[in-house]
C-alpha cells in the first residue's frame, strides 16, 4: 500500500477496512460499557435500599492496639517491646454510624464526612452502637441469630470508612436501655419462645437461654466477613474494642452479683473468640454498695444501688481497661456551674487513682456529656466542663498515669439531628468547643507524635498548632 506522506494511518486503510474496525470496537467495547452502564442505573432504582457495593481493593496499614498495664501500646510486630508507641486518646461518640449506613446516598455521606472531620479535628478512637435488635426497617438483628444483611453491610461500611480515615473503633454490643432493643429485648424473646423467663429485664443476666442469644450474636458479629474489605471483623485493626454492654445497670442491687458473673461469663467468652481486640464492660464508673468510695465520689445514694461496681466489675481478668462516663447536667443537674465542675474534677481523679494503684488498668471516660447551651457570660457551660476533664486527661498522659483518654457525648454532622439529644452539637458550629477539641488532640500528640498513626493516613490536623 502506497504510504502518503501528511495523511493519518485511517485515511490509508480502505474504507471497508476501517468500517470493520470500527464495527469491532462498537461490538467488544462500546457496547458492553453501554450495557454495564445501563445496568448499573436500573439497579440503583429498583434495588436503591440495597446500595451496590464494590470490593476495597487497597487499605492503609493499621496496626492493633493493646494495653500493657496501665497504658495503651499500638503494636508494632516489627518493633520491640520497649519501641512501642503509647497511645493517649482524644475521641468522640457518634451511635448512629450503623443506622445512617444502611442507606445509599445522603445518608452515608454523613457517616463518610463525620470521620473525616473527626480526623481533622486529630481525633483518633470513635465509639458507636453495632446493635439494633428487635423490628424495624434498621435493625441489625430480627430475632435471635437471624440477622438483616443489608444493615449488617451498614455496618461493614463504616468500618471500612473508619480505617480510611485512620479512626479506631469501640464496638457496644448490645444496651442496657430498651433504645434500639436492648436487654429488654433479649427477654422478651425468650418468652414469646415459652421460656420461664421473669419480666425484670435482670433476667438477662442470668437466664441461659438469654445468655445463649447473646453468645451467638457476640459469635455473629466477630466472625463477620466485611463485604467490602474482606476482612473478618475479629482481624480488623480498625476496631479499637469490644464493649460488652451500654451502661449495665439491674433493676435491684441484690442481682449485682449477678450481673459480676455476667460480665466475667461474657467477657471470657469474647477472648475465646478474638485474641487480638480489647475487651471493656461499658459502666458508668458507679461505687457499689460494698465501697466506701460509694459516699465519697458517688453524684448520689441512688448511684450504688444500680448493681453495678467500678472497682469489681472492671477487676475481671478478660476486661482489659476501664470505662466510665461523666455526666454532671444529669447528675447533679440543680448544683451550679462551680459545684459540677468541682464533682467532675473528684470523678476524674478519683477512677484515675484506682486504674493506677487498685486495677493496674487503663481508664477511658468514654461518654462525657455536657448540656449544650451558654451560661450569661456567653461562655458555653459545656467548655467548662469539657476543659476540665481535658486537663486532667493532659496531666494523666504527662505523668503517663492511667486516664487514657475521653470521648465526648456526642458529635453530629448536618442532616443527622433525628439522633440528636441534650448532649449532642455540630463541632465546627461551635467555634470555641472546636478549638478546644483540636487543642487536646494536638497536645496529646506533642507528648506521644509517633503514637498518632492518622497522621500517616491523613493530613496532620496539628500542622502548626502543637502547643
Amino acid at each position: 500500500m502506497e504510504v502518503i506522506k501528511g495523511a493519518t494511518i485511517t485515511d490509508q486503510l480502505p474504507t471497508a477496512c476501517y468500517s470493520g474496525m470500527a464495527s469491532d470496537w462498537r461490538d467488544k467495547k462500546l457496547y458492553p460499557l453501554l450495557g454495564i452502564l445501563l445496568l448499573s442505573i436500573f439497579l440503583y432504582f429498583n434495588l436503591g435500599s440495597n446500595p451496590i457495593t464494590f470490593p476495597i481493593l487497597w487499605q492503609s496499614h493499621m496496626d492493633f492496639v493493646s494495653a500493657n498495664s496501665t497504658h495503651f501500646i499500638i503494636v508494632n510486630p516489627r518493633a520491640p517491646l520497649e519501641n512501642q508507641s503509647t497511645f493517649y486518646i482524644n475521641g468522640w461518640n457518634s451511635y448512629w454510624l450503623m443506622q445512617e449506613s444502611v442507606w445509599a446516598g445522603p445518608s452515608r455521606s454523613r457517616v463518610s464526612k463525620m470521620l473525616k472531620k473527626g480526623a481533622e479535628m486529630g481525633l483518633t478512637v470513635c465509639r458507636t452502637w453495632a446493635f439494633n435488635d428487635g423490628v424495624g426497617p434498621n435493625a441489625l438483628q430480627i430475632s435471635p441469630g437471624v440477622f438483616n444483611e443489608r444493615v449488617f453491610r451498614g455496618l461493614d461500611y463504616v468500618i471500612v470508612e473508619a480505617r480510611k480515615h485512620g479512626i479506631r473503633l469501640i464496638l457496644s454490643l448490645v444496651n442496657n436501655l430498651s433504645n434500639f432493643g436492648g436487654k429488654a429485648q433479649y427477654v422478651r424473646w425468650a418468652q414469646e419462645a415459652g421460656h420461664n423467663v421473669s419480666s425484670s429485664t435482670d433476667s438477662f443476666f442470668s437466664h441461659p437461654m438469654i445468655k445463649d442469644y447473646y453468645k451467638a450474636y457476640v459469635k455473629a458479629i466477630l466472625s463477620r466477613k466485611n463485604s467490602l474489605s474482606g476482612v473478618k471483623y475479629a482481624e480488623e485493626p480498625a476496631i479499637f474494642a469490644w464493649e460488652l454492654m451500654n451502661e449495665p445497670r439491674c433493676s435491684s442491687s441484690s442481682s449485682a452479683p449477678i450481673l459480676q458473673a455476667w460480665l466475667d461469663e461474657m467477657a471470657a467468652f469474647v477472648k475465646s473468640l478474638d485474641q487480638k481486640h480489647l475487651v471493656t464492660v461499658g459502666l458508668e464508673g458507679f461505687y457499689g454498695l460494698n465501697t466506701t468510695k460509694g459516699l465519697e465520689v458517688n453524684p448520689g445514694e441512688w448511684a450504688a444501688s444500680l448493681g453495678s461496681d467500678f472497682i469489681q466489675n472492671s477487676a475481671i481478668e478478660n476486661i482489659d481497661f476501664a470505662s466510665v462516663h461523666a455526666y454532671p447536667d444529669s447528675w447533679i443537674p440543680h448544683d451550679d456551674m462551680e459545684a459540677k465542675a468541682r464533682f467532675l474534677s473528684r470523678w476524674v481523679d478519683s477512677h484515675i487513682s484506682d486504674g493506677d494503684h487498685v486495677l493496674k488498668k487503663p481508664v477511658i471516660f468514654t461518654e462525657v456529656g455536657t448540656l449544650v447551651h451558654a451560661d450569661n457570660q456567653g461562655l458555653a457551660d459545656k467548655d467548662i466542663l469539657l476543659k476540665t476533664m481535658y486537663e486532667k486527661i493532659y496531666e494523666s498522659a504527662k505523668k503517663r498515669q492511667a486516664g487514657a483518654g475521653a470521648l465526648i457525648w456526642q458529635l453530629l454532622v448536618e442532616g443527622a439531628g433525628e439522633y440528636s439529644d441534650r448532649f449532642s452539637f455540630v463541632a465546627w458550629d461551635n467555634p470555641s468547643t472546636y478549638k478546644l477539641i483540636l487543642k487536646q488532640s494536638c497536645r496529646l500528640k506533642s507528648i506521644f507524635a509517633k503514637s498518632i498513626q492518622s497522621q500517616k493516613l491523613n493530613k496532620d490536623p496539628c500542622s502548626g498548632n502543637l502547643p
